[in-house]
């Protein structure tokens, strides 16, 4: 799989969402069409987030291990991997060290 490693004719929202005292970060990109993502980074450490709307999770760089909401199975990944979470639902994400870079992406 190939990440983008840039994004054209985009509106970026200059306020960034702040997340576990600023452990995760991330800035919504909105494209043409109306679709949107988030760009974002994650400090070492466990979260937990819910999902209203499907989501790719796709990591750019570093590695995560993920918990999907209802699973007792953990999995891993790293750069260049994704993982997708229903709507709905929610996950656990843990960082062992360094940073996680993400794209999230908003599933119809």
């Amino acid at each position: 799989m190939t990440l983008p490693t840039q994004f054209a004719a985009v509106t970026v929202h200059t306020k960034a969402n702040v997340y576990f005292d600023g452990n995760v970060v991330s800035h919504t990109v909105i494209f043409s069409d109306g679709s949107k993502k988030t760009l974002g980074l994650i400090r070492p450490g466990s979260y937990h987030f819910g999902t209203d709307a499907a989501e790719r999770m796709e990591i750019v760089a570093g590695t995560c291990a993920v918990t999907l909401d209802g699973q007792t199975t953990t999995a891993t990944y790293a750069a260049g991997t994704h993982f997708d979470v229903p709507g709905k639902s929610g996950f656990t994400i843990a960082v062992p060290s360094g940073l996680c870079e993400y794209i999230c992406s908003f599933l119809p």
